[in-house]
Formats: C-alpha cells, sequence, structure tokens
C-alpha cells in the first residue's frame, strides 16, 4: 500500500444538502519496489499508483463527477543516527496527476517532489512534501494559486493506538486565503488491524482537479484500510 485506500461518503457543510450535493470519494493506491537491491546511497527505486473518484451515487444514473490518475515513480531511503535508531524516511520522485479528460475539461499537471516523515513524540509523526511542478499550465495556469508549493501533514495517536488523528494543511502561493485544511480522524476496534471507521473533512480548494478553483467543505464518513507506510517508527 501507498497512500490510505477508502470509500467514504458524506454531504457540503457549506450548502443546501441534496443528491446533487451529497458524493461518495474513494481511493485505491499501491506502491510497488522496482529493485529490491539497494542502490547508490542505499535507497531503492519504486513506483506508484494511486487514483481517486468522485462519484454523485445518489443523482439519477450516478455519474462519476471526476477521476484522478496519479502514478510516480522514485528513490526512498531510511534515515538513520549514529546509534542505528531511525530518524526518517524521505523519497525523491517524478509524479503526474491526471483527470484523463480532453477539451476543456482537460486538468493536468507534472512534479518533482521530495517527502520527508519523522517523529517529534512518541505517538506523533510530521510530514514534508514540498514540490516544483512542470508541464502544468494548460488547462489549469493559475492551480499553484490554490495548491502552492507543498504540503504539511501531522499524525498523531490516541487511545491505546485506536484513535488516529491527521491533519494535512496546504497553502497557495498568493497572499490570500486559498488553500486547505484536510481532517481526518480514524477509529479501529484492534490494535492490530489495519482496518478503520475514518471520519473527514475537507476544507479549501483543489480536492479535485475539474474544480480545483471551486471552494470545498465536505465531511464525509466510511471504510478505510490505513497505509502502513509508517509503521517504520513502531509509532
Amino acid at each position: 500500500m501507498y497512500k490510505d485506500i477508502y470509500f467514504i461518503t458524506g454531504v457540503p457543510t457549506n450548502k443546501t444538502i441534496s443528491s446533487a450535493t451529497a458524493d461518495v470519494k474513494y481511493q485505491i493506491s499501491f506502491k510497488q519496489l522496482i529493485t529490491r537491491n539497494t542502490l547508490l546511497w542505499d535507497t531503492h527505486l519504486f513506483f506508484t499508483y494511486s487514483q481517486k473518484a468522485f462519484w454523485n451515487i445518489y443523482e439519477e444514473s450516478s455519474p462519476f463527477t471526476e477521476i484522478n490518475f496519479n502514478p510516480s515513480v522514485g528513490l526512498g531511503k531510511v534515515f538513520y543516527n549514529k546509534k542505528d535508531e531511525l530518524v526518517g524516511i524521505g523519497s525523491i520522485a517524478l509524479e503526474h496527476e491526471s483527470n484523463g479528460r480532453d477539451s476543456i475539461y482537460s486538468r493536468s499537471w507534472n512534479n518533482i517532489h521530495a517527502v520527508y516523515n519523522t517523529k517529534i513524540t512518541p505517538k506523533t509523526i510530521i510530514g514534508v512534501k514540498a514540490w516544483v511542478p512542470f508541464m502544468h499550465k494548460e488547462g489549469n495556469p493559475n492551480l499553484l494559486d490554490y495548491i502552492g508549493l507543498g504540503e504539511l501533514t501531522i499524525s498523531s495517536k490516541f487511545m491505546k493506538d485506536k484513535l488516529h488523528l491527521e491533519m494535512m494543511f496546504r497553502k497557495g502561493v498568493k497572499w490570500d486565503f486559498k488553500g486547505a485544511i484536510r481532517s481526518r480522524l480514524y477509529y479501529s476496534t484492534s490494535k492490530k488491524s489495519n482496518q478503520y471507521f475514518m471520519l473527514e473533512w475537507f476544507n479549501g480548494y483543489a480536492e479535485s482537479l475539474i474544480d480545483y478553483r471551486k471552494y470545498t467543505s465536505m465531511i464525509r464518513v466510511g471504510y478505510v484500510i490505513k497505509s502502513s507506510s509508517l509503521n517504520f517508527f513502531n509509532w
């Protein structure tokens, strides 16, 4: 697994609730090592693929609003201190994201990004992702005004490892309030399972590519298989 795999449904908090405004959002995601042998500087080569869909399941004919396709290829590395204790997990990757559509509905962008995750308390991990975009101005010329140049994620565990809270923050490049905050609350009935119930609130811009300029406030709940990519920290 790479990112969380989930199936959640919900309603807006900033507009009238109806079959046209309620929806389902789901995501599938995986990561595959291309080689298990370490490369230069003890790195490993990997490929990832994620697909996120927005489904107006409550409308007649249940149309999909958008499907976002998101592959990447990169190099990952685990960092240790002088005592051989794990201090961080990082990667550098080439990433593409698009909605697979044409004409005025086409949205896509590419970036080279760096990611670093580290534990800041026994129960809290902080992650930073920064990107350099390219070939992104056709179809969405002002995308960076809404997604910025990076994001910050903070994840914490509570209640004997059964309750997780995750917060993601993004800020557009302009001096205004465009950006996004995504809050996720995970609850599992078992400490040994990676299956959770998830409550998510997305508040801001660019939840989907097709409507990246549109302010969104959606609260959704559902089922998630949580990514184990940070379990190396044994937090």
